[in-house]
């Protein structure tokens, strides 16, 4: 049975076949994201929460990426998003839609953020966990540190700004 971080593993792998063939291929031969996925999955057993987890985060990721791209471009602005290794503008936008996007009852930003540095450390380059902490922790930041222990009500309502910024 894969655990959770197991399930955000493929994930991200599903994330990166998905991105690599959307910019060398042409749009009739895109392949849709949950048949990359049931792919990725072959061979693995998932239970139904994880799976349902898994689906939920790649159609968030999908219907929500222009946002999310334009949220890494704002929070690491020396890095334009086509020079940011193809795995670690992966592991950003699963970890921005954790963040952001995400059910804080079933992903705490913390586990988010530690979640994505990990698979950055697992996938990427030397640099790559710093990084990845860096552009989630700056968003965590700008968010208000929303679910910090001493959140007070202008951190959460900083949040809900920074939200509404982005969802216009």
């Amino acid at each position: 049975m894969l655990s959770r971080h197991k399930v955000r593993e493929v994930i991200v792998q599903t994330l990166y076949e998905w991105d690599f063939h959307k910019q060398f291929s042409s749009k009739e031969k895109q392949r849709p994201i949950e048949e990359i996925l049931k792919d990725n999955l072959k061979g693995k057993t998932i239970d139904g929460k994880n799976k349902k987890f898994a689906l939920k985060a790649l159609n968030g990721i999908v219907h929500y990426q222009k946002k999310i791209d334009e949220i890494i471009t704002k929070a690491a602005p020396r890095w334009p998003l086509d020079q940011i290794v193809l795995i670690d503008r992966n592991v950003l936008r699963l970890g921005i839609y954790e963040l952001i996007f995400g059910d804080y009852k079933e992903v705490p930003p913390k586990v988010a953020i530690d979640e994505a540095i990990e698979l950055a450390k697992e996938f990427g380059g030397a640099s790559s966990g710093k990084f990845i902490n860096g552009v989630l922790g700056t968003i965590y930041k700008e968010m208000g540190e929303p679910l910090k222990e001493q959140t007070t009500k202008k951190k959460q309502i900083n949040s809900l700004n920074y939200l509404k910024s982005f969802l216009k």
